[in-house]
């Protein structure tokens, strides 16, 4: 017996979980409540602590190219070169307070975990019944439990009454789960097979019952997923690893250069203050400090997009990891299905001969025949529509199926009731398995039958045809018993029914009126796939992005949805949670690569999945609505949770929530993320362009012996106001027709093949072009003059550069792309900034340029529009070699 009481509790019998928690069916007195209480605290979830301000600042200013601005403005302020620090230091700030802003909106789903527990609970304490904060239950309290109460802690069921309770949240099933008490389970039960438990934040949808309090707060399963949560690193996305992989590299080789800079600067015996503004100039130039805040306006602004269609993200980085993503994880229930129960197939008649079921909608237009089945579904039935929220039930989702079912064929079940009035019920209990109402109909009454086929048919003496009631054959049974075993195999929940004609109203509760009775027929209901879902699937097939189901469902019923939605094939894998629990992570790694349905899965296997397709080298993506998914929500790259059906959990804990909840609202943001994606490597590709630029003049001019031709406030200028608004305006560059036809980039870099080569060949052609601009401005012996034609060749050549960057192939005149607006509008602004610099005395003296001369303004245009003609000349020459292979 002692070996017993170690066992779990849905393993232990009801006498051994009360001996062990030391309690009684009369419940625990108020002093012993209290004692366990204070021992064992409240009843409530614990929340991890939040970062401070200081704590998020301070992860701001550690990051490294934050770092090496901070020390150039410092040595600016050493040199009092004021308005190169000011300048810096008002980009840091604004980087950092954008970043803080951000991460404070962040969702903490442990506060939503609070929010689903039961307010109050009723129970048991000096023999007597109360009403109490659920946050004072202890472990050794007797609970009572009632139709639409939450459960307020995890319960061993002492007694129950027809107790059925939705679990959806933590397993995953659509359909409440029938509870029980007198029976204890394997230690290796699945959570929602244990009918002798009641866990925390579940409802009671139907019965009553009560209960021992086991486990409290953080010890409930519902804690344990918190917990989960709680324990789980913040993991950056990788976009963000991306962009700071590029920050790091440019920022180690820009100390590289600026030492090599001083150094040479030193051999020529230059005086160690001009060599240090350059060197500042020099680590300015190597940091693209615009490319951090660009690629968060490009993201905001799909955000706006994406919000429009309904799907709301929480968190930046998410649209563009979207994008990436190579595995989809769905949960079945709510995201892949519509969480309705749904009759979808009847029986009866000739059908069990044929051994074909017929359609709902086929049935629908034989009325007549159907009409009796159609009666019981409607009236031996507890369910009701909700009248707040149309199209919702009140009540059991399996009879709600039947309600729904009459609508089909054109009966209103509330006009039934009243016309053909409940006069006796022999409610549903687990034993029986079956339900029995009494309906006064004309001069007589009738009572219908539901429940399971095969505790039915043996009390069935007739059956209904289409010519009539005939006696039940043996025959009849095997053909009835094979049709609906049919529909079993295709996860279809079967229900029989049955009728009898009566002359009188019982008299008595326990009167047996379930014999001789006149079998009806059966439906088969499932909760039914999504229609939208299937192409949505289809199109992310063609985009190289699997789709993996992942349920607490049995494996039949997950097989079966998942092939109607095209996601279980020919060669896929379907791994169930105890065959999962078997693998080694070595094994789950191999298996999951083939695995397209994963089945009774605990929050944990959830969680475990998706580390293993991190671990595979996979960008994930996980859907989902109950507390059960979140953390694998949070784990996941991007988690996305539904909007109408989810619970508060899993949106907090999610990177993106569907407003719809509708799966085709995931193909459009994949569509926006992989636009975005591209997008940002345009913008890359543009800045780093005009980086080099800037890096190979400074270098050339200090091997050269020249005195600098650029400032660092010109190069600042440049960075934020020539660059960056042109780079925004390629943040919203129209989506190649073809976006969707591409497979996900796994990379783990944002520098593809071609990518860094382009970069290389357009810095240099804009170098040539502000070396000579620089070089023909000395020829009249005039440095002010050679520094402001340097100055102007590099901003314009880089505005005009950015109309090259919307295609790597196709020339800046085609307009198969469409056109960018905004980014001609930028090109405007941008050179109505530099007129306006040039233009107004104050602003030309701070920025130390000059009034140039005609042939100076000549030789600037030429010298601006010379990287345009290079970079199309090279596009020139790609295409006639992509042509030339094309036809080899």
């Amino acid at each position: 017996m002692d070996d017993d009481l170690h066992k779990p509790w849905h393993a232990k019998s009801a006498e051994d979980v009360l001996k062990k928690l030391q309690t009684s069916e009369e419940g625990l007195s108020d002093a012993e409540a209290e004692k366990r209480l204070q021992k064992d605290g409240c009843n409530v979830l614990c929340q991890k602590k939040q970062k401070s301000i200081l704590e998020m600042l301070k992860e701001q200013l550690t990051d490294v190219m934050v770092i090496i601005l901070i020390a150039a403005a410092l040595l600016s302020m050493l040199l009092n070169e004021w308005t190169e620090a000011i300048v810096i230091l008002v980009i840091v700030a604004l980087d950092a307070a954008v970043s803080i802003i951000q991460e404070k909106k962040a969702a903490n789903a442990l506060e939503a975990l609070k929010s689903i527990g039961a307010p109050t609970a009723r129970v048991l304490r000096e023999g007597e019944e109360s009403l109490i904060p659920a946050r004072e239950l202890v472990a050794g309290d007797i609970v009572y439990l009632e139709d639409g109460s939450i459960v307020p802690a995890d319960i061993r069921l002492l007694s129950t009454n027809n107790l059925k309770i939705q679990e959806a949240a933590l397993t995953g099933e659509s359909v409440p789960l029938e509870k029980e008490d007198d029976t204890s389970y394997a230690e290796d039960t699945p959570l929602g097979d244990r009918r002798n438990m009641a866990y925390s934040s579940s409802i009671v949808m139907y019965g009553n019952g009560t209960g021992v309090v086991v486990e409290t707060g953080m010890r409930t399963q519902v804690g344990k997923i918190a917990g989960m949560l709680d324990q789980q690193d913040e993991y950056d996305t990788p976009l963000k690893q991306k962009l700071n992989a590029v920050g790091k590299t440019l920022s180690i080789f820009g100390l590289f250069v600026c030492i090599v800079i001083f150094v040479i600067g030193s051999l020529y015996g230059r005086p160690w203050v001009p060599l240090l503004m350059t060197a500042i100039s020099l680590a300015i130039s190597v940091i693209p400090e615009g490319l951090p805040a660009t690629a968060t306006i490009v993201m905001a602004l799909g955000v706006q997009r994406m919000a429009e269609e309904n799907a709301l993200v929480r968190k930046l980085p998410a649209v563009e990891t979207l994008g990436g993503a190579s595995v989809i994880c769905c949960d079945k229930t709510g995201t892949l299905t519509k969480n309705r129960m749904t009759v979808t197939d009847i029986a009866m008649n000739g059908d069990f001969e044929t051994k074909e079921t017929t359609k709902v909608a086929d049935a629908a237009k034989k009325h007549a025949v159907y009409r009796e089945l159609v009666y019981a579904a409607a009236l031996c039935n507890n369910a009701s529509f909700d009248p707040d929220r149309p199209g919702e039930i009140l009540g059991d989702p399996t009879e709600g199926a039947l309600l729904f079912l009459t609508d089909a064929f054109g009966k209103d079940h509330e006009e039934l009731e009243d016309k053909y009035p409940r006069v006796f019920e022999q409610p549903f209990d687990s034993e029986r398995k079956r339900m029995t109402t009494v309906h006064k109909m004309e001069e007589e009454y009738t009572a219908y039958t539901k429940g399971a086929v095969d505790e039915i048919l043996p009390l069935c003496t007739y059956i209904l045809t289409s010519r009539g009631e005939r006696p039940i054959t043996e025959e009849d049974q095997t053909q009835i018993r094979d049709l609906c075993y049919h529909m079993s195999t295709d996860a279809l929940r079967v229900l029989g029914f049955a009728k009898r004609t009566l002359s009188r109203i019982p008299e008595e509760d326990d009167e047996n009126l379930e014999h001789d009775l006149t079998f009806l027929g059966a439906t088969g209901m499932i909760d039914p796939p999504r229609e939208e879902v299937i192409p949505a699937v289809e199109t992310c097939r063609d985009a190289g992005i699997r789709t993996i189901m992942i349920t607490g469902d049995h494996k039949e019923t997950a097989v079966a949805i998942a092939q109607q939605l095209g996601i279980f094939c020919e060669g896929n894998l379907v791994v169930a949670g105890d065959e999962l629990h078997q693998m080694s992570e070595e094994a789950l790694d191999q298996a999951i690569k083939r695995t397209t349905v994963f089945a009774r899965v605990t929050p944990a296997d959830k969680l475990r999945i998706i580390e293993s397709l991190r671990r595979t080298g996979e960008v994930a993506a996980m859907t989902g609505d109950g507390v059960n998914d979140a953390p694998a929500l949070k784990a996941a790259d991007i988690g996305i949770a539904m909007g109408k059906s989810g619970t508060d959990v899993a949106k907090d804990a999610s990177d993106m929530i569907l407003l719809d909840d509708d799966f085709t609202t995931i193909e459009y943001a994949i569509r926006e993320g992989r636009r975005i994606y591209r997008n940002i490597q345009k913008v890359i590709q543009f800045l780093l362009a005009g980086n080099v630029a800037e890096i190979l003049t400074l270098f050339l001019a200090t091997l050269i012996n020249w005195d600098a031709p650029l400032l660092a406030v010109h190069i600042l200028l440049i960075n934020l106001i020539t660059d960056s608004l042109p780079a925004i305006a390629l943040g919203v560059d129209p989506a190649s027709k073809n976006i969707m036809k591409h497979k996900p980039v796994k990379s783990g870099t944002l520098f593809e093949r071609g990518l860094v080569i382009r970069v290389m060949l357009h810095g240099i052609y804009i170098t040539a072009a502000t070396v000579l601009a620089y070089r023909y401005g000395l020829t009249s012996d005039n440095h002010a003059a050679g520094m402001t034609m340097a100055f102007l060749v590099l901003a314009i050549s880089q505005l005009l550069h950015a109309l090259n960057q919307r295609s790597n192939t196709d020339s800046v005149f085609a307009r198969g792309n469409g056109h960018n607006k905004a980014l001609y509008g930028t090109i405007v602004v941008s050179g109505a900034v530099l007129t306006c610099i040039l233009l107004i005395p104050a602003l030309r003296r701070f920025f130390s340029l000059v009034v140039l001369t005609g042939a100076q303004w000549g030789m600037t245009a030429l010298l601006s529009l010379l990287p345009l003609f290079l970079v199309e000349i090279t596009k020139l020459i790609k295409r006639i070699r992509n042509k030339k292979k094309t036809r080899e």
